[in-house]
């Protein structure tokens, strides 16, 4: 009997389970363990709504600039100068008629207007895209297109601000134009002042950064930025300079 006694105090010990002491130091191990895993499966979550809102401002910016690109296409058109190349329309009534597309109007950094038929139904619109060209906004690129009434193309003709771009930086230019020999054109002309220049665009170039201040990347705590960049080669069909080679 006296044999089998330290057998049974050792199987008692057993089936009396963990200690205390151990239990708590199981619990801390797995507590860090879970931890770390739910900081990282937050970090993806973060990061998942990070690249979430940067496809939707991608999304946005292209297809802005594709509704930029269908309405540059119809530039000019239609137009007295198609068919008669050699008269100086600045001094003609045919400038002003809502029945003839002048073509481009203004070029600048972070504004353009032009006219053309961007609807394809046969009558003269005139287009802007500008920053906060309503006034509204601060961060916005903005596009206006009303039917073309009797009147300058640059002064008279009324805007109806429509679609627009959210968060736009413009600390850059949007918008850069070149010649036929890729020679950057300087900047603000318009049909009045500087006819010339006008018509000697072949190429617009319009660059988009876009900068959401509510949301911030991860890693650098910054504003998360986004830049689209496109450029269009023209059929400048303009009517300002009587004499311009033209290429339609």
């Amino acid at each position: 009997m006296k044999t089998k006694k330290p057998i049974q105090r050792k199987t008692a010990r057993l089936r009396g389970g963990f200690s205390l002491l151990e239990m708590m130091v199981t619990i801390a191990i797995l507590a860090t363990v879970l931890g770390g895993v739910f900081s990282q499966l937050n970090l993806a979550v973060q990061r998942q709504s990070t690249e979430h809102f940067k496809l939707d401002d991608m999304q946005e910016a292209r297809d802005f600039v594709d509704q930029f690109f269908r309405d540059v296409n119809e530039i000019g058109y239609p137009n007295i100068r198609m068919f008669d190349n050699t008269t100086n329309w600045l001094t003609n009534p045919l400038i002003n008629d809502n029945h003839v597309a002048v073509g481009l109007v203004k070029m600048d950094a972070n504004e353009i207007h032009f006219e053309g038929d961007t609807n394809g139904d046969g009558n003269v619109q005139s287009v802007v895209y500008m920053i906060n060209g309503s006034g509204s906004c601060t961060l916005c690129l903005q596009r206006s297109q009303v039917t073309k009434v009797i009147g300058n193309p640059l002064t008279g003709q009324p805007p109806n601000w429509g679609t627009e771009v959210n968060d736009v930086v413009n600390a850059n230019p949007i918008f850069t134009y070149y010649d036929k020999n890729a020679n950057q054109l300087a900047v603000p002309a318009d049909i009045n002042a500087n006819p010339t220049i006008i018509a000697s665009v072949k190429v617009i170039k319009i660059s988009l950064l876009i900068r959401n201040p509510n949301i911030k990347d991860l890693q650098s705590h910054l504003a998360i930025e986004t830049a689209f960049e496109g450029e269009v080669s023209l059929n400048n069909c303009s009517m300002a300079a009587a004499g311009q080679g033209m290429s339609c």
